[in-house]
């Protein structure tokens, strides 16, 4: 029996299916950007000199490295109501991508700090400077220069990871497709298209983050 291809019956659904695509860069903007700002300042904290806050942030960094995406979602879906600390299923899906993308950025923007001469922590202590600002001046700039690829390539993953959260309803591109898939059962026609939409995003964030590091820090990014 040979398979007919029938692309032409899903064009009425996809307003849906671009609907998810957008709301997928939506979820995937906020969270890169939030990410990687919990990222530089978890990486401040555990390269600094307050051995508490360095522990506490060591266990949260190792407590989501080393457990999967979806239980780490689920928890936030079904285990904090439990406790009282009720939200939506988008406000669950940005917090636990957020939370994800917090502690990988972490650990890759502080190797990226942990390779820099001594030298330029000296340099801004001769500068005047306070330990905060010869970090945020001095330090942080060509750290974030010298893991920006790792950092885009964990953002991409992340992106990716979304995902899971259609298995908690969040009306984004993998849920769009389920969704239609159950309507039309075009199984190969639906995951296949979904499978370029995500492959365009992928190529297209990561031309767009490389192209905002070599604005940002130079060509060599």
């Amino acid at each position: 029996m040979t398979y007919q291809l029938n692309f032409s019956a899903l064009w009425p659904y996809m307003p849906e299916l671009l609907a998810g695509l957008w709301t997928t860069i939506e979820l995937t903007v906020l969270a890169t950007v939030g990410g990687v700002a919990i990222g530089i300042c978890g990486a401040a904290i555990r390269c600094g000199n307050h051995k508490t806050l360095r522990a506490v942030w060591g266990v949260y960094v190792e407590a989501i490295r080393n457990t999967p995406f979806v239980v780490q979602l689920f928890f936030i879906v079904f285990g904090l109501p439990a406790i009282g600390l009720k939200m939506t299923a988008g406000e669950a899906a940005l917090l636990a991508m957020l939370i994800n993308l917090g502690a990988y950025s972490t650990e890759i923007i502080r190797a990226g700090i942990q390779v820099t001469p001594k030298g330029q922590w000296e340099a801004g202590r001769v500068l005047g400077l306070t330990r905060s600002q010869t970090f945020l001046r001095v330090v942080l700039p060509p750290s974030l220069k010298r893991i920006y690829p790792s950092l885009v390539s964990q953002c991409i993953i992340v992106m990716l990871g979304s995902s899971v959260v259609s298995q908690v309803s969040f009306e984004e591109l993998t849920f769009a497709a389920n969704l239609i898939q159950s309507r039309t059962f075009l199984s190969f026609e639906v995951y296949l298209v979904t499978t370029l939409f995500y492959l365009l995003l992928s190529v297209a964030m990561r031309q767009l983050l490389l192209l905002a590091g070599r604005r940002v820090f130079g060509s060599e990014n």
